[in-house]
């Protein structure tokens, strides 16, 4: 197994243990085996362990998620709301950020709705829920004001018992964030002119793996994983996959420090 794919199955371990304490002392360790990427497994440990707080068991799942000031939304694979808490409804009423159509939760704007969309729908799919452990959205509210959705799939792992108590897929946390601290994704998409796709290809390179698995994970062939590959080589200067990895990993260093 290379470093790329160690880095996705750690980044998967980082999130069940965020369900289940017992297994931190296993990714600790596999934490200090890593002698690159230390900022960005940071970043998903401190993710993992604010989301923890707040999906702790089951049982109380509805109780606790009403006391966090982030809005929360359990969805389906459709992107139907199946639960939220009482941030997450007052943003729905405020339809600032997000509205509803029906039942389905709706971004105000079109592409990140459909990006969103993409990751419920791919959340959904068993097979391919694996590679998805945690993504990170930019959402823009209709006055400008700037907030992060962070996406947990809810169908694999540890998480997966929470998952199907709600028949949801996935778990949306949305926040206010800065406007002059601009998300990871964000700053490296304005850094190296990315399109949104190319960002969400070099994201899943990350979080994924290889070609085949970036691929099944967002839902299209692998050629076009290709292409698009070959692209981010050519505007980033890397060689080779385990080179976008350490970019990536050197740019959260850089927003971090």
């Amino acid at each position: 197994m290379d470093e790329t794919e160690r880095l996705s199955a750690l980044i998967g371990d980082i999130y069940d243990a965020a369900l289940d304490p017992a297994l931190w002392v296993d990714v600790l360790r596999k934490v200090r085996s890593f002698e690159t990427c230390q900022r960005l497994i940071a970043l998903h440990i401190q993710r993992a362990t604010l989301i923890g707080k707040v999906i702790a068991e089951a049982a109380t799942f509805a109780d606790t998620l009403d006391c966090i000031a982030a809005g929360m939304f359990l969805v389906d694979a459709t992107g139907g709301i199946v639960h939220a808490n009482a941030a997450g409804h007052e943003m729905l009423r405020e339809a600032s950020v997000l509205h509803t159509a029906g039942s389905r939760l709706i971004a105000n704007d079109r592409q990140t709705d459909q990006t969103l969309a993409d990751i419920f729908a791919t959340a959904g799919n068993d097979d391919a829920a694996i590679g998805i452990k945690s993504i990170v959205v930019s959402l823009t509210a209709r006055d400008g004001e700037q907030y992060a959705a962070h996406v947990l799939s809810l169908t694999s792992g540890a998480r997966k018992r929470t998952g199907a108590s709600y028949q949801a897929v996935a778990a949306l946390f949305v926040h206010k964030t800065g406007l002059d601290t601009p998300l990871p994704p964000e700053a490296i998409a304005k850094a190296y002119k990315l399109t949104p796709t190319e960002l969400r290809v070099l994201l899943a390179i990350v979080e994924v793996g290889g070609v085949p698995e970036v691929a099944e994970a967002l839902g299209i062939a692998e050629t076009t994983v290709k292409t698009h590959l070959s692209r981010l080589f050519e505007k980033t200067g890397a060689a080779r996959q385990a080179d976008l990895v350490k970019l990536v990993a050197g740019f959260c260093s850089q927003l971090l420090d």
